[in-house]
């Protein structure tokens, strides 16, 4: 209990002091998380919608492959980009190893099947009359995608939340790709692992609490779009 009271204050008192330490491994996370979760909204949400749209032959395997990224182990995925970026990979000309290129591609990954998993559920719960009128004023396939996503927003805004909260903890695929560089490659769940591997509760706990407290900014910046929404739904 006294790790976690005397962490609480060590946290305020980097934040407040702007430790440059802190600065910089806050800087490189949310810079990763957010550039990653970028990438995903704009495959996965499209991507979403029309699987909750259209029917296709093969639509249940695409589906099946779509749950099965939603649950696949993140350690897995960064080793996946290791592999395809090491010296005898695909792409490992490009040298990207050990970078947060190499970071935000694993994160764009591992978030990418939530947003757009999530993203159909929520369009497959829209009335279907909406549809059916969209298509009798002869809206065009891309209004009608746009007009159903608003309609789906609440539940569009839930997928982007869940990839977020998905890459933003992530810790094994990360280190695995990024190596935890300080000064480069080092985010806040890399450096907890460091902190506590060193014997510096006090500060992997600080680490955790900063971890913990953007999330909770973050999400509540989103849902504050959705404010309107959320009252009419109670």
């Amino acid at each position: 209990m006294d790790n976690i009271i005397s962490g609480f204050f060590e946290a305020i008192k980097l934040l407040v002091n702007l430790d440059p330490y802190v600065m910089d491994i806050i800087s490189v996370s949310m810079m990763v998380s957010g550039i990653a979760l970028i990438i995903a909204s704009l495959i996965g949400i499209p991507l979403g919608a029309f699987l909750g749209l259209t029917s296709f032959p093969g639509k249940h395997l695409v589906v099946a492959l779509l749950y099965t990224g939603m649950g696949f182990p993140p350690v897995v995925i960064g080793l996946f980009v290791f592999i395809l970026f090491s010296n005898v990979g695909p792409l490992g000309s490009l040298e990207w190893l050990y970078t947060t290129k190499a970071m935000i591609v694993a994160q764009s990954f591992i978030s990418f099947p939530l947003v757009a998993g999530f993203t159909m559920t929520a369009v497959m719960g829209v009335d279907k009359s909406l549809l059916l009128q969209l298509r009798a004023l002869g809206a065009t396939n891309r209004q009608i995608i746009w007009a159903i996503i608003k309609e789906a927003r609440l539940g569009v805004l839930v997928s982007v939340i869940a990839g977020f909260g998905a890459i933003i903890s992530e810790v094994g695929a990360v280190m695995m790709v990024g190596g935890n560089i300080a000064g480069s490659t080092r985010v806040l769940t890399t450096a907890i692992v460091l902190e506590t591997r060193q014997g510096n509760f006090g500060l992997a706990i600080s680490f955790g609490l900063i971890l913990l407290t953007i999330t909770f900014i973050v999400n509540f910046i989103m849902l504050h779009f959705q404010k309107r929404k959320l009252i009419g739904s109670d």
